[in-house]
């Protein structure tokens, strides 16, 4: 039967053994699920953490992630807040070091240093 299903001898025992054991956290997965259901799916992890915190249980923020990961609850996201900026506001000063230089027959563009002076402060 193990070749068949292409499992090993000890993966086979270990389900056997544990097939009958009780769930551990059947308990806190349903104090979980009160707690996401009676919020909406709105809280996450850290929250019902907090809230868990609240009625008296120790707790870490990691095991409730895992258990609500096994469960399938994820918090909703709220929305995007609105943004009223659409670009550019100002005009941008041009660099007036950099030279740009189009080479029409590779098809490319490149910046080219224009950093020559006569005297003191003329780029300024």
């Amino acid at each position: 039967m193990l070749k068949f299903f292409e499992i090993s001898k000890s993966t086979y025992f270990y389900n056997i053994n544990n097939y009958e054991n009780p769930d551990v956290d059947l308990e806190l997965k349903n104090l979980i699920k009160e707690i996401f259901n009676k919020h909406k799916s709105r809280y996450g992890y850290r929250r019902i953490t907090l809230e868990l915190r609240n009625k008296g249980l120790v707790i870490n923020h990691k095991r409730v992630k895992r258990l609500m990961s096994q469960l399938g609850l994820y918090g909703l996201t709220p929305k995007a807040k609105y943004k009223s900026y659409k670009g550019e506001v100002g005009k941008t000063a041009n660099n007036k070091l950099l030279v740009k230089v189009v080479d029409e027959v590779k098809h490319t563009t490149n910046m080219k240093r224009n950093f020559k002076t006569t005297r003191v402060n003329e780029v300024w």
